[in-house]
């Protein structure tokens, strides 16, 4: 049984496509494409990176060589059918329920009750920018939900966006490995996920409630409109302009907050900064701005 499953393991090393090499050309021309239509910065060092990725394509399709895959990538057909699909292998997607917490914790405290009692807002819109397999929007859901159960005095919604139709798709269902949940309290598991009925299926889905009142679509930074509703109350752009230089940070920034309220709130990842920017935003607390 072991030996079986040691070369189950490196099935992968014996498939021949898995031996095919990116050049330094064949990287050039791919790295060009994915910093000036997507924005991502991609210097030399993540040529291997680049090849990894890309090599299950390649397998998948039977093509013999990177400069071919370039060739039907542009080509029109690749345009319209595996464009996505690359894209979708070279973005990365890490995330966590409840990730920098001090950002939930803000919401709960002051975000929220200003939106509320002071601003005495009827329906509360957020947007979940870089939202990748969907724990950042949903973590707000749980955030908001739990303090509207409290003060019943609005409604909210959540627009999620994301460049990967993959990783929206996965969004969407709402269903997590059981082991993504381990860290959070259990009152509130209880109260936001449902378990299988099946004792094997080790997976969790979060509520319908919190569901409902979610929208994804996909979205490219690079674009020059991002085609979403504006007058946004809260902002989460985190941990996603790291990827971008930053003349692109600055302008990316300067397409979200213009469809934040004045006085709405914006959420950066705590590596990330606005320092030395030309953008219309007050900083309040570390990575928490005001647009001004």
């Amino acid at each position: 049984m072991q030996d079986k499953c040691l070369i189950n393991k490196n099935a992968d090393y014996q498939n021949p496509y898995y031996k095919i090499q990116m050049t330094a050309k064949d990287f050039a021309k791919l790295s060009s494409f994915i910093n000036q239509e997507l924005g991502i910065k991609m210097p030399a060092e993540k040529k291997v990176m680049l090849q990894s990725r890309l090599l299950k394509r390649l397998s998948e399709l039977k093509i013999n060589s990177f400069k071919d895959y370039i060739a039907y990538v542009f080509s029109r057909e690749g345009r319209e059918i595996e464009l996505i699909r690359m894209i979708d292998l070279v973005t990365t997607n890490k995330t966590d329920f409840f990730r920098e917490p001090v950002h939930f914790d803000f919401m709960r405290e002051v975000v929220l009750p200003d939106l509320i009692f002071n601003h005495q807002l009827k329906k509360i819109k957020v947007w979940s920018a870089g939202c990748s397999s969907g724990e950042e929007p949903y973590t707000i859901a749980m955030i908001i939900s739990a303090f509207l159960e409290r003060y019943q005095r609005a409604d909210y919604t959540v627009i999620a966006t994301d460049l990967s139709t993959r990783i929206l798709d996965k969004a969407r269902t709402a269903i997590y490995d059981l082991d993504r949940v381990n860290g959070i309290p259990l009152s509130v598991k209880k109260k936001y996920f449902l378990k299988s009925k099946d004792p094997k299926n080790k997976t969790v889905r979060i509520v319908p409630e919190l569901r409902s009142k979610m929208t994804f679509q996909r979205l490219n930074f690079m674009d020059a409109g991002y085609g979403v509703e504006p007058d946004f109350d809260v902002i989460f752009c985190r941990n996603v302009l790291i990827y971008f230089d930053r003349p692109t940070q600055e302008s990316v920034i300067n397409k979200l907050v213009m469809n934040l309220k004045r006085g709405g709130y914006f959420f950066l990842g705590h590596s990330e900064s606005i320092t030395n920017m030309d953008v219309p935003l007050q900083q309040i607390r570390p990575t928490i701005f005001k647009r001004v």
